[in-house]
């Protein structure tokens, strides 16, 4: 067997090292014995082995710490990393969600509204809160600050169309719910009998005027007829206007429908209602005449859609065939003069 001896030289003493023992010469017994530590030095060579392994860890983990995450950190990146793909998720689906607002007001506009013939709700109000003071500012300054707010701003967004939106329907259900009634109401029979379509002398649209000899904008339709020829209301409303007068449109009825329509009666002999009076569709209202700047006894008739003057030919509806509509509308392609 070969030992393996190591020497070392200590204060006063020889120790000689075999194995993981260790022994000194013992000069008053001439022998060597195993050198044995007391509780001091066995307490210091631990605090020393604690000391020196503490600061090993700090300086690796000082020259690591840059390159190489803790296991916390590690767990939060991971959260970090979670978050992130929920709240892609959460745009996508925000996305959707506008696209199907979008539609929703696109229907509304140009079919609900538009059968109860009302305006469509202007992109100003639809889009109100959108813009205005920057409430995002505190969401700013963090790694994630451009998801956060895109995604806070596209809620924001959803969420006043959803208001809008809401109080459309209410408006669509309340029109809904008086649907029989505003039917009733709007413009739809010809203020003068006319079956066979041949007491239109003047359409609506730009006419000679007789009087002047210039091209103007010939708001309504001219009724031929002789004096004396009932005019009839052509839809349920509340008469807020009846002037007599020899200028202009002579003597007048103005008749208010509701839902914006007003219809007006011009040129008559006289009178069958009274300022204020409710009159029902096809009720007698007066008398065809020769009234003011007129060229003979005829029936001007206006309709007016928010106090603009729109085609009359289009509110027939109520007392013409197809065929008979589309007659008059080939009839209404005939320049001809107005009588007023």
């Amino acid at each position: 067997m070969q030992i393996y001896a190591n020497l070392l030289v200590l204060p006063n003493k020889i120790v000689l090292k075999m194995g993981k023992t260790k022994y000194y010469y013992n000069e008053k017994t001439l022998s060597y014995e195993a050198l044995k530590r007391t509780p001091a030095q066995k307490f210091f060579r631990i605090f020393l082995f604690l000391i020196t392994t503490l600061a090993s860890t700090v300086v690796v983990l000082f020259l690591l710490y840059p390159f190489f995450d803790s296991p916390k950190e590690m767990m939060l990146k991971r959260e970090i990393t979670e978050y992130q793909l929920q709240f892609k998720i959460m745009n996508d689906r925000l996305d959707k969600m506008q696209r199907v607002m979008k539609e929703l007001a696109n229907r509304d506009d140009n079919i609900y509204r538009v059968i109860f013939e009302a305006d469509p709700i202007p992109k100003s109000v639809r889009e109100a809160g959108i813009g205005g003071v920057d409430r995002y500012a505190d969401m700013e300054g963090y790694d994630g600050s451009q998801l956060l707010i895109e995604t806070a701003k596209k809620l924001n967004r959803l969420t006043s169309e959803i208001y809008v939106q809401s109080k459309s329907f209410d408006q669509v259900f309340a029109m809904a719910k008086n649907k029989e009634k505003m039917l009733a109401s709007i413009p739809a029979i010809q203020p003068v009998r006319n079956i066979q379509l041949k007491r239109i002398s003047s359409y609506f649209g730009y006419r000679m005027d007789p009087f002047y000899k210039v091209r103007k904008l010939h708001e309504g339709i001219d009724f031929s007829a002789p004096r004396g020829t009932p005019v009839h209301v052509t839809g349920d409303g509340r008469v807020i206007k009846v002037r007599r007068s020899r200028r202009g449109y002579g003597n007048e009825i103005e008749v208010d429908h509701g839902y914006g329509y007003i219809t007006l009666y011009a040129h008559l002999s006289a009178f069958k209602v009274k300022k204020g009076q409710w009159v029902k569709r096809g009720q007698v209202i007066g008398l065809v005449g020769n009234t003011g700047k007129s060229t003979a006894p005829h029936l001007h008739y206006e309709v007016r859609k928010g106090n603009v003057p729109v085609d009359p030919i289009y509110f027939f509806f109520s007392d013409l065939t197809p065929d008979e509509y589309s007659k008059m509308l080939e009839l209404s392609k005939i320049p001809t003069q107005s009588m007023d």
